[in-house]
């Protein structure tokens, strides 16, 4: 579920336990679960970063980077169920990788990644290889201008919703804030990408720049399943705000008229108003 708010508050929760700290060992926890993708192998994993500096602990798009100070790039990308902590893990069974640190008086001593469902990935890459992921992914959503949204919603016809998921074309947006996102512009998720009007575009990014940094400083959303929760083991706050995510058959309160209405699209949830939403 992890989506790009909920990233962030991982990224803003480690950040100032694990920059500028000296990673002593990394630890691949007994897991008898789903094994998450790691590369390279953990002996050599473990051999490449130890005695290391964390110089940088910064989110793109998805995923909780890591840089090192020899240029090596840590990349975690929770995906559905994974989170980063520094404090106890909801379980024991599921914990997968521990950094641990040098320790330093009044901050903690070990950071780790945690996945209930082992859908989660971390990588060691060098600067040429994190060359490689960056070119590949869209603009990301809370940088992204009005310009850069025409030029790369103009790319594809598929339905707005659909394309919103698509990290080559904007990164960082996932199901449950797509929703949010087009719900907050009015803009159907149905109408077709390229079709949307400049005045759609320019409510479309100020609503992405809207939900996004609102779910940021609520610290992300933690749905009925408790998967997510923020670095210290909390729930986040930003279910609470949700205008159309899982609330189906509920008053729109854009308008007060439409009742929203559950659609799926390329296999995904969308909820949305048909009444300020009219394609």
């Amino acid at each position: 579920m992890p989506e790009l708010p909920e990233v962030e508050t991982m990224v803003r929760g480690i950040k100032a336990e694990t920059e500028q700290r000296i990673i002593s060992e990394l630890e691949f926890c007994p897991c008898t679960r789903r094994p998450i993708q790691v590369s390279p192998e953990p002996a050599e994993f473990r051999k490449r970063v130890k005695n290391r500096g964390i110089k940088r602990v910064l989110r793109f798009a998805k995923r909780v980077i890591l840089e090192l100070s020899d240029s090596q790039f840590i990349v975690i990308e929770p995906r559905m169920t994974g989170l980063m902590l520094v404090s106890e893990p909801p379980t024991t069974e599921h914990r997968r990788l521990c950094w641990h640190l040098l320790p330093v008086r009044g901050r903690v001593d070990s950071v780790e990644f945690w996945d209930r469902r082992g859908l989660g990935t971390v990588r060691l890459l060098n600067s040429d290889q994190m060359d490689e992921l960056r070119n590949s992914l869209g603009p990301d959503a809370l940088d992204i201008s009005v310009e850069q949204w025409k030029r790369q919603l103009a790319r594809t016809s598929r339905p707005i919703k659909v394309a919103l998921l698509d990290q080559k074309l904007v990164a960082g947006i996932g199901n449950l804030y797509a929703s949010e996102i087009l719900h907050r512009a009015r803009i159907s998720p149905l109408r077709p990408a390229s079709q949307l009007t400049f005045s759609q575009i320019e409510r479309l990014a100020e609503a992405t720049d809207l939900i996004l940094n609102e779910a940021i400083k609520y610290e992300g959303s933690t749905l009925s399943d408790g998967t997510y929760r923020n670095a210290l083991n909390k729930d986040g706050g930003y279910q609470n705000e949700h205008r159309v995510y899982q609330k189906s058959d509920t008053r729109c309160s854009n308008c007060d008229r439409g009742t929203i209405k559950r659609i799926v699209q390329a296999q995904r949830s969308t909820f949305y108003c048909p009444v300020c939403q009219r394609r």
